[in-house]
């Protein structure tokens, strides 16, 4: 394949930000075009990035408070850049107005029950696409990583193994939600197909373990209560088939 044909997932990022050099963009275009699933899933990023401008940009356009700008002043840049980054996932998750999902079925607590899948499936279409910072902390050290996101959670929270499925383990991450922090584990298969893990506490127990499935653009999720923990499994990369016979496991997995 020739340099002008090979696309990298840094230049489809960029494509989806409307940040490539337009010398490139036809050859994306061209490459996309050959390949509709990975067309929808830019597709799928480009119109997230265009509800999340327009949710924020009227917030984003106020001028910067004189007493921030100064202290702004006196803050490294790589530390400004970091916190930017910060409230920019903030503002992204928060912006689920704009996910549409469809639940299978109607949901007797569909307010609270649903809002878990549509955090799971933004984290997912945030987190997937990284080439090489997809985690914080790598399967290498699992141990401190499940040490690390149960401690801040407050409850004992696993990564199960999908090794017989084909799924090893990448690592995970800390996110912030709606009942405290969250944790997000990464899967991958030998050809770069991604799954991830979505765990949460619940502010109210619940009993109700039934599987539920809802689907934005190409993001199937699906998602149970457990008592006070709530887990949702997101992809892209699989068919609802392949998400429900990997929900059964994880669920079979994290049994007592």
């Amino acid at each position: 394949m020739s340099d002008e044909l090979h696309v990298d997932e840094a230049e489809l990022q960029a494509y989806a930000d409307g940040r490539l050099p337009s010398q490139r963009r036809v050859a994306v275009e061209a490459w996309l075009a050959a390949r509709p699933e990975e067309a929808e899933r830019i597709a799928a990023y480009r119109r997230l990035g265009q509800e999340v401008r327009a949710a924020y940009e009227a917030m984003l356009s106020d001028p910067v408070p004189e007493r921030l700008a100064r202290a702004a002043a006196r803050v490294p840049l790589r530390r400004i850049a970091a916190v930017v980054a910060w409230l920019a996932l903030g503002a992204l998750l928060g912006a689920v107005g704009g996910w549409n999902l469809r639940p299978e079925r109607p949901l007797a607590q569909a307010p609270d029950t649903t809002l878990i899948a549509r955090r799971a499936a933004i984290a997912h279409a945030t987190y997937s696409p990284e080439v090489r910072h997809p985690v914080e902390v790598g399967a290498d050290d699992e141990q401190h990583l499940v040490n690390w996101l149960s401690k801040r959670l407050g409850v004992k929270v696993r990564a199960p193994k999908l090794d017989e499925a084909g799924m090893a383990l990448v690592g995970g991450r800390l996110l912030p939600g709606d009942n405290g922090p969250v944790a997000q584990f990464m899967y991958q298969t030998q050809n770069g197909r991604r799954l991830t893990l979505y765990v949460r506490t619940e502010a109210a127990r619940n009993r109700e373990t039934a599987f539920r499935y809802a689907r934005e653009s190409n993001v199937g999720v699906f998602y149970w209560i457990d008592r006070d923990v709530g887990y949702a499994l997101a992809s892209a990369d699989l068919n609802r088939e392949e998400l429900l016979r990997l929900a059964n496991l994880v669920y079979k997995k994290l049994e007592p």
